[in-house]
């Protein structure tokens, strides 16, 4: 079986699952700009040399994941192999970054063509751009992980994992769960106005960081994350990587989510005089 050529792109907040423990969606594109999302991936189990940030290059054997019916969604053979070979930098105004995600990917604008794509399995990954950004907002959540949920999967994998390497267990919290949820507030090309969720590991990162800073203060904390997202990368050329989520992939009126976003900046104009 050959390896896949991956540049990540997409590095989602943690989940908990019965079924794979607390897990990250992975997801990125292959050199001709086709999508791929990686699950599941136990990210933070992983040993430090393993891990992967964005833009990095891994080079994997990936198959198909049977119990995810979306077309871009493999599982990585061997874990060990999710290591990064490469990394794409900012250079020449991001300039290879810029060739691969919206040249070489394909770039919608139009949310009604996404959303017949995910009805008829036919993709759920993009790079997405809106016309118009209007807002970021959040939403308070629940501050705990479900117990029950937590206590099943323990007991899952207590038990699966009884005769494998679990020095991990040692040192190894499941990571906090936000207490908010962040979106954006935007219009397509069609003018189709839209709030969706973003799940990007970096928004909810920045709101730890941000809290710490502020000395526990939430709402300093949320309003820096709003400065960032809102303020900031309003002033560059803000693409949205888009996903579908698994269990609302069929059924829900919009199934896509934000799973990251790309603040690339504007082009330089030159001056030809």
């Amino acid at each position: 079986m050959r390896k896949e050529r991956i540049l990540i792109t997409v590095k989602t907040y943690p989940t908990l699952s019965k079924k794979y423990g607390e897990t990250v969606c992975t997801a990125g594109v292959r050199e001709d700009g086709t999508w791929i999302r990686i699950y599941p991936v136990p990210f933070r189990r992983l040993e430090e040399k393993e891990q992967y940030s964005k833009f990095d290059w891994l080079e994997c054997r990936l198959v198909r994941n049977a119990s995810d019916p979306r077309p871009e969604t493999f599982r990585p053979v061997d874990e060990n192999e999710l290591q990064p070979v490469g990394h794409i930098d900012t250079a020449n105004n991001w300039r290879e970054r810029r060739r691969i995600l919206l040249q070489t990917a394909r770039v919608y604008d139009r949310l009604d063509e996404l959303i017949a794509g995910a009805k008829a399995n036919q993709v759920s990954l993009a790079v997405f751009k809106p016309a118009r950004i209007s807002d970021f907002i959040w939403e308070e959540d629940t501050r705990d992980w479900d117990p029950e949920k937590l206590r099943q999967m323990r007991e899952f994998h207590n038990q699966l994992e009884l005769f494998a390497d679990n020095s991990w267990r040692k040192t190894f919290q499941v990571i906090p769960k936000l207490p908010y949820s962040f979106s954006y507030r935007f219009e397509d090309a069609a003018g189709k106005s839209s709030e969706m969720q973003v799940l990007d590991w970096e928004a909810g990162a920045l709101y730890w960081n941000c809290l710490r800073s502020a000395d526990g203060d939430e709402s300093q904390a949320l309003a820096k994350v709003r400065q960032k997202y809102f303020d900031t990368f309003l002033k560059t050329d803000l693409h949205f990587f888009l996903g579908t989520t698994q269990q609302f992939h069929f059924v829900a009126p919009n199934p896509w989510v934000i799973i990251g976003v790309f603040q690339v900046p504007h082009e330089r104009q030159l001056d030809l005089f």
